[in-house]
């Protein structure tokens, strides 16, 4: 939990966020699995994605866990989905598909919060 009370999830191999934030990373979609299920029963204000997480390793496997708890009746309790995945394809796919599940999702490609911890670009 941030000090504003606010609990923020961002998976992306390589960003963080640059704007401040405090949040809970997952650097691959194993631990993105992971750390959803350790808040299973609680609230997630934002969900932040990227779809390319190094090597062959994608977001698919948290927006599966993500679309089987809808699909059971029990969708995560988060408010919004930021996917600030700079691979248009695979933004697009990520948020039709959530939308289709009911999650609240907002494109975010090239957002200024998250970038490379030496201050580069969020391009990636």
């Amino acid at each position: 939990m941030t000090a504003a009370g606010l609990r923020i999830i961002l998976v992306d191999d390589l960003r963080s966020f640059v704007d401040g934030r405090q949040a809970e990373a997952a650097r691959t979609s194993s631990s993105g699995v992971e750390l959803l299920a350790r808040y299973r029963i609680e609230r997630v204000d934002e969900l932040w994605l990227d779809h390319d997480l190094g090597e062959d390793d994608t977001i698919w496997p948290v927006v599966e866990t993500l679309e089987r708890a809808a699909f059971d009746g029990r969708p995560f309790d988060v408010g919004v989905i930021v996917i600030h995945s700079a691979n248009p394809a695979g933004a697009a796919k990520m948020a039709q598909a959530l939308r289709h599940w009911g999650y609240r999702v907002r494109a975010a490609a090239g957002a200024a919060e998250v970038g490379y911890i030496d201050g580069s670009s969020s391009a990636g």
